[in-house]
């Protein structure tokens, strides 16, 4: 695995660097990383790269060569836009990462032409933006030496600390002593920062969160293959969007601070909660009764957190795909009814993956659209891609746009050598 850290802290800053971060595939682990749980992820082959060269002034200028328009931020003034970007700019992600990195960094941050190119599919749940950041923050630090400041090397001591240090630049959290800011509008946790990061070739890796712990590694044989179908539903985390994505976050808020209200607990986390007594969930239960929504989700992550990750896990690592895949069923199952973060097309595509004979599928990501990963044999990986979406665009002919794409887990963000 190659360590995006060690890469920082190696030598000198120079002039110019540049830098492949994947996306990743959520296998299991549906918003659960902010409230304490687990995930079990892989990074993906396809993803951003990002090349950034030295200014001699202070100013950011960086365009993506999948997007319109070219971002101008001047490093003394970063709040202050110089574009009139809409809602859902990729710009405001630029913005985000070069203030943050100014806060904790007054005064160090260089000027740089920063160019983005990029294989991955954007607002298709496989973390597009936060790799994003990831990629322009590691660009950033890399140029400006930022890895040999005493902030930076007190808080940030391992590829873990790393990701969640990301994780925070999104949500706008602090992270220790290094203070948090806007971030994007969006409450999530550190799961895709930690998965680019810290992603093994051919294999899942478990984590859990708050703080950032791995959990083990679960190697994929040569003989399966991951084949992602992108619904044509783009999962964006904007406007009315963002909307609902945020109401599944407040609803573990409000179930964290129920439980300190009730029991004069200080536990931060909903995981924290429920490991702090033996009656915790009961507890958590009743608190809930009277709100549907907060006892869906509740019992979701109670579920997948606690149930499914750690028996899918030993499934996969035991070689029992009929088991792995009835319990990916009972995660996609909880995403519908605990979450309600589906839609009719990301619905269809699990049960026709499962009906063409996938040994596992289910949505990922955000939701509220995206996509849909299915484990098959290698060997007929693209007979069922192509029946996969045939099927499907039969469902939704609306959805002409959707896509497929056979992948298997790949490594690593790391620094690409020119």
């Amino acid at each position: 695995m190659s360590d995006a850290l060690e890469e920082l802290t190696a030598g000198a800053p120079g002039t110019s660097t540049c830098w492949f971060v994947p996306g990743r595939i959520e296998v299991l682990g549906k918003h659960t990383d902010y409230a304490g749980g687990r995930s079990l992820l892989a990074a993906v082959d396809t993803g951003h790269t990002i090349t950034a060269s030295a200014r001699q002034d202070r100013v950011l200028r960086a365009r993506s060569e999948g997007a319109d328009g070219t971002v101008m931020i001047d490093l003394d003034r970063p709040e202050e836009s110089a574009a009139d970007e809409t809602e859902g700019h990729w710009g405001g992600y630029v913005r985000t990462v070069a203030a943050r990195l100014e806060k904790n960094f007054p005064g160090q941050l260089r000027g740089a032409d920063v160019t983005v190119t990029s294989t991955l599919p954007l607002a298709a749940g496989m973390s597009s933006s936060s790799a994003l950041v990831v990629g322009l923050a590691l660009a950033l630090i890399d140029l400006s030496g930022l890895a040999a400041d005493p902030a930076f090397t007190r808080e940030i001591t391992t590829i873990e600390k790393l990701g969640e240090y990301c994780g925070t630049i999104e949500n706008g959290q602090s992270f220790g002593s290094l203070a948090g800011e806007r971030g994007v509008g969006t409450f999530g946790g550190s799961e895709d920062h930690t998965a680019v990061l810290c992603g093994v070739p051919d294999a899942l890796v478990q984590y859990s969160f708050c703080p950032v712990r791995h959990e083990r590694t679960v190697g994929l044989g040569d003989e399966l293959v991951l084949v992602v179908a992108v619904s044509g539903v783009e999962a964006a985390k904007t406007g009315a969007a963002r909307e609902a994505y945020n109401r599944v976050s407040r609803a573990v808020i409000e179930l964290v601070l129920r439980w300190q209200e009730a029991t004069g607990g200080r536990e931060e986390t909903l995981a924290d909660a429920l490991a702090s007594a033996t009656d915790a969930a009961a507890r958590l239960r009743e608190l809930a009764a009277a709100d549907d929504y907060l006892v869906g989700r509740l019992e979701q992550f109670l579920t997948e957190s606690e149930q499914i990750i750690p028996a899918a896990s030993t499934a996969l690592e035991t070689g029992d795909l009929e088991e792995f895949g009835r319990l990916v069923d009972l995660s996609q199952t909880g995403a519908e009814t605990g979450l309600r973060n589906q839609v009719p097309e990301t619905i269809a595509l699990q049960r026709l993956a499962r009906e063409h004979g996938a040994h596992a599928a289910s949505a990922f990501g955000a939701g509220f659209g995206g996509s849909v990963w299915a484990l098959v044999p290698a060997d007929g990986a693209e007979r069922f891609a192509a029946e996969w979406l045939e099927a499907y665009r039969a469902a939704h002919p609306e959805r002409c746009d959707a896509t497929t794409a056979i992948t298997r887990p790949g490594g690593a963000a790391r620094r690409v050598r020119r």
